[in-house]
């Protein structure tokens, strides 16, 4: 909503305003009021100065997930003529002892993309109705998709954009998915937490250096009753006014 500016001789009789004098007229017939104690703002304080800094991370984490997809050409560099399907096929062939057999982890996953048939979205076709959006800012859609990770509970999403009629791989991730949101060029995936009344809120965010989605912010927030007011909260932004696009599959339906 538009922010209301207060008129130009309201704004300057507050400025003259002295302790212990109402403020009369400018529309408010009550004069002013207060807003109520206001908590002592607190700097940050450094801890362990004497610490040296570190030099390199303890961890791998893989902060970027950046990979062409092989075998897969992009008529026109149009991702729409890209099928989903087979995208998600050639991510089960690069790792079929996760897919294939009794004791693989996904073997569910593996088998019933044979009810693909009709296209993802369909049925039980393991992979979900993709979406197109400009998530890298080069004015083409790129493809947002996800897949389940069965017999278990997770859920895979990836995001693909297109170079030089390449499908690349920008963004990777899996999880027990509660909800997925687009917001502008950022990928929101909320997970629940062991926590009740609490849930994860991972952000990935479009980076022109890396090229490539990077995760920007990982938090736990409250949910449901006892939820921070917007003061309180400083969460992700949540998705503007839906410009997604699902697939011509889905429009269909």
């Amino acid at each position: 909503m538009p922010v209301r500016v207060r008129p130009r001789a309201c704004a300057v009789a507050a400025l003259l305003l002295v302790p212990g004098v109402a403020l009369a007229g400018c529309g408010d017939a009550g004069g002013l009021r207060g807003a109520g104690p206001t908590p002592t703002a607190e700097g940050p304080v450094r801890l362990w100065p004497a610490l040296p800094p570190a030099s390199s991370p303890a961890y791998e984490i893989g902060e970027v997930e950046r990979q062409v997809v092989k075998g897969v050409r992009v008529r026109g560099g149009d991702v729409r003529a890209v099928d989903p399907v087979a995208v998600v096929r050639t991510e089960i062939d690069a790792s079929p002892g996760e897919y294939e057999g009794a004791d693989a982890p996904y073997r569910e996953t593996g088998a019933r993309m044979a009810d693909c048939a009709a296209g993802a979205g369909h049925g039980r076709c393991p992979v979900l109705t993709p979406y197109y959006r400009d998530l890298t800012g080069d004015g083409h859609d790129d493809l947002t998709l996800g897949f389940r990770q069965l017999p278990g509970e997770l859920t895979a999403v990836r995001v693909y954009t297109v170079e030089n009629d390449r499908l690349v791989r920008v963004m990777s991730w899996d999880d027990a998915v509660s909800g997925v949101e687009l917001a502008g060029r950022s990928v929101i995936i909320r997970s629940p937490s062991e926590l009740k009344g609490y849930e994860y809120r991972l952000q990935w965010s479009w980076d022109r250096d890396q090229r490539a989605m990077l995760l920007t912010h990982d938090e736990m927030l409250r949910t449901g009753r006892g939820a921070p007011s917007p003061a309180e909260s400083r969460t992700a932004p949540s998705p503007a006014e839906s410009r997604t696009t699902p697939s011509p599959a889905e429009s269909r339906r």
